[in-house]
């Protein structure tokens, strides 16, 4: 006998499926939901505790001199040479952390809001990945490190003041974040368990059918919705330690809100599949009852 009240908590499975895969391969490679980001560093203001300074005094420092040369050309437009500031050290305007990987780029038109550019109007151009990782965890520190190597520019990030109490804030959570990667594939995998589950269910009118389906919803509802806090939990940390010690020297963080409005929402599909699953099991136990009644 066809149960279609069963077809709905399975639409359900199916949705968390797709957002779950969406969660876990969000930035996997250069433009793909780069927007879905768990958090963005905007290091396109950086080295701006050191620009004052650097007019005004002559340091041995190695940056001294980049500082010095950026400000007499532009003295009258800070934001404009502050952007320079990161161009020249080889730094990119910004640092996108993904599950698998991070992804690096540019502010266009401008990095920064000005009379002619409105915040609306600036968006992201990605111009490339890290390589894909298993149980990867994001490191902003190493992220600039490289990028200033690379860059030849012999200038470190003793040299910009680079806060120590980052590294320890983004160490702190760093277990977390390969955790979340095991966790999604678990979730990803009980909820396919669980979409396979429903389909006999769909003709399958006895008890016994939604009490599997009970149970293997609660393990995905209970694996989708750790994933979801855990993630969220990195996100809030890293955001708040980097914008609290960042601050000083132009770095900034943006926590990932798209991310987790589509966590979240593959969390909330699977306990409505949880719930309906429980309401078809009181349901058939009733159905039961009644036909018993009928047949004496």
């Amino acid at each position: 006998m066809m149960r279609p009240s069963a077809l709905i908590p399975a639409l359900c499975c199916a949705g968390a499926l797709v957002l779950s895969f969406l969660c876990l391969f969000a930035g996997h490679k250069e433009g793909f939901m780069e927007d879905y980001h768990l958090l963005t560093v905007n290091t396109s203001r950086i080295g701006q505790n050191l620009l004052n300074s650097s007019t005004s005094s002559e340091s041995d420092n190695p940056i001294s001199n980049l500082f010095h040369n950026i400000t007499n050309s532009i003295s009258d437009e800070i934001n404009d040479a502050v952007g320079d500031v990161a161009e020249r050290l080889g730094v990119d305007d910004f640092y996108s952390a993904h599950i698998l990987d991070y992804c690096y780029g540019d502010y266009v038109p401008t990095p920064l809001a000005n009379v002619t550019v409105s915040d609306d109007e600036i968006h992201k151009n990605v111009t490339g990945c890290s390589n894909r990782t298993a149980m990867y965890h994001f490191d902003p520190t190493e992220a600039l490190e490289r990028s200033l190597n690379e860059s030849g520019v012999d200038i470190t990030l003793d040299d910009l003041d680079w806060p120590e109490e980052i590294q320890r804030g983004i160490d702190g959570v760093r277990i977390l974040q390969e955790t979340v990667f095991v966790l999604y594939c678990i979730s990803i995998g009980l909820i396919f368990l669980a979409l396979i589950a429903a389909l006999p269910a769909l003709i399958a009118s006895g008890r016994l059918a939604a009490c599997l389906n009970v149970m293997v919803a609660a393990l995905a509802f209970i694996a989708i919705g750790l994933a979801s806090a855990i993630v969220t939990a990195v996100i809030v940390k890293g955001s708040n330690v980097i914008n609290k010690y960042g601050k000083e020297i132009g770095v900034e963080a943006h926590r990932g809100g798209k991310f987790l409005a589509i966590t979240w929402s593959a969390t909330g599909l699977m306990l409505l599949t949880l719930l309906l699953w429980c309401f078809e099991t009181c349901i058939g136990h009733r159905r039961r009852q009644r036909s018993f009644g009928k047949h004496g």
